[in-house]
């Protein structure tokens, strides 16, 4: 999944010509802490709630005053798991999505990102997890993938990291069984270090569903 997939077009960016109190208005209307602003279609930056309140005159045009922009986006090509590192860092709730010349494509919300990603992490289906520890350049997808179908179970997700300052990284697996002893042993046989599992049952899976649900009706505010 990559972000132009995910891209809206709502909520409309604002311009460095609107003036403080305009984007204030923009701002509550559409419940946001934060909005992008474009310039002859160019990404300037996005402009925060709290910096309106700091400037001089609210009823001047933001391109006539005193305003540090963040410059957070990604571009469309970038994948999901990016996108959410750049919500981490920049604290933004709306993320530009630019072209290759940054010219701004739209934005991202922080709730159809998480949205997104829980559908990655296949949150409405229960199985377990197993965690691998490896040598990156051991790291072959089509022979874990054939362990764990041969024990006829499927992968629902998998995801790779490179641990720090080392050769070796973790491969995250989520089955799509809770019966994953046998998989162990395969695991096991196949020489892979595996470093630990999680099994859902259904009270685990329940509290993440309502953990997920909860988060989502917070980021509706």
């Amino acid at each position: 999944m990559i972000a132009k997939l995910i891209l809206s077009s709502t909520p409309e960016p604002v311009r460095l010509s609107d003036s403080g109190s305009d984007i204030l208005y923009h701002l509550d209307e559409n419940h946001l802490d934060d909005i992008p602003v474009v310039n002859k279609g160019l990404l300037v930056g996005s402009v925060k709630e709290s910096d309106i309140y700091t400037l001089d005159d609210p009823d001047k045009p933001l391109s006539s005053q005193k305003v540090t922009l963040a410059r957070a986006f990604v571009y469309e090509y970038q994948p999901i798991l990016d996108v959410l590192k750049v919500f981490a860092s920049s604290k933004l709730t709306v993320l530009p999505v630019v072209d290759e010349k940054e010219h701004y494509s739209g934005c991202i919300t922080l709730k159809k990102a998480v949205s997104e990603m829980a559908e990655i992490l296949a949150v409405d289906n229960p199985g377990a997890f197993i965690v691998l520890e490896l040598n990156q350049n051991d790291y072959v997808l089509s022979q874990i993938a054939q362990i764990v179908e041969s024990q006829d179970s499927k992968i629902l997700n998998l995801f790779v990291t490179p641990l720090p300052d080392s050769t070796m990284a973790e491969v995250i697996i989520k089955v799509n069984t809770r019966e994953i002893q046998a998989l162990i042993q395969t695991f096991n046989r196949y020489n892979y270090i595996i470093k630990a599992t999680y099994t859902e049952d259904e009270q685990m899976h329940d509290d993440l569903r309502d953990r997920y649900d909860s988060l989502m009706r917070y980021l509706s505010i």
